[in-house]
C-alpha cells in the first residue's frame, strides 16, 4: 500500500504541471527576495537611530535596551539583506523570526491586541521560519557559493 502523500497530486488541468513546475522555484526566490527587503525597510529606521527603541525593548522586558535595541536594529536591517540575496540564510531568517515572535508576544499578549494585533507578525513569523528551515534555492549567494549553512 502507497502513502498519499508520496505521490505528486493530481491536477484538475494536468497542462499546469508545466506551469507550475517552472514557476516554483522563481516564485519561492520572489518571496525570499521580497520578505528580506520588506524587513530592510522595516529595520531603516532603527539602523539610523539604534537606541530608538532601547524604551520598546526594556517594556518587553529586554534589560538593558542599550544593548537589545542595536541588536534589533542590526538583526531586522542586515538579516533582511542576507535574507534577501540569500547569504547565511537558515541562520538569517532564524534570528529574523525570533524577532519576529517577540512582535507577536508584544502585540498579542502586552498590547492585549490578540491575532488582529499579531497577524502580520505572524504571517511574517512563519514566512522567516521557512526560510529558517527551507534554506535558500538555487537562485541565492549560497547556491553560487555552494555552501548553506
Amino acid at each position: 500500500m502507497s502513502d498519499i502523500t508520496s505521490r505528486p497530486p493530481r491536477l484538475i488541468l494536468p497542462a499546469l504541471g508545466r506551469v507550475y513546475a517552472s514557476l516554483g522555484e522563481s516564485a519561492e526566490t520572489l518571496l525570499r527576495v521580497v520578505a528580506g527587503l520588506l524587513f530592510v525597510v522595516h529595520g531603516h529606521g532603527k539602523i539610523l537611530n539604534p537606541f530608538g527603541a532601547t524604551g520598546m525593548v526594556e517594556s518587553l522586558g529586554f534589560y538593558p535596551g542599550v544593548i537589545w535595541s542595536p541588536l534589533l536594529a542590526a538583526t531586522e536591517f542586515f538579516g533582511g539583506i542576507l535574507v534577501a540575496i540569500g547569504l547565511l540564510t537558515r541562520p538569517a531568517a532564524f534570528a529574523s523570526m525570533i524577532v519576529l515572535a517577540v512582535t507577536v508576544y508584544f502585540h498579542w499578549i502586552v498590547k492585549a491586541e490578540g491575532l488582529v494585533g499579531a497577524e502580520k507578525s505572524l504571517l511574517w513569523t512563519t514566512i522567516m521560519l521557512y526560510f529558517a528551515v527551507r534554506g535558500a534555492n538555487s537562485q541565492s549567494v549560497d547556491a553560487r557559493i555552494g555552501r548553506q549553512f
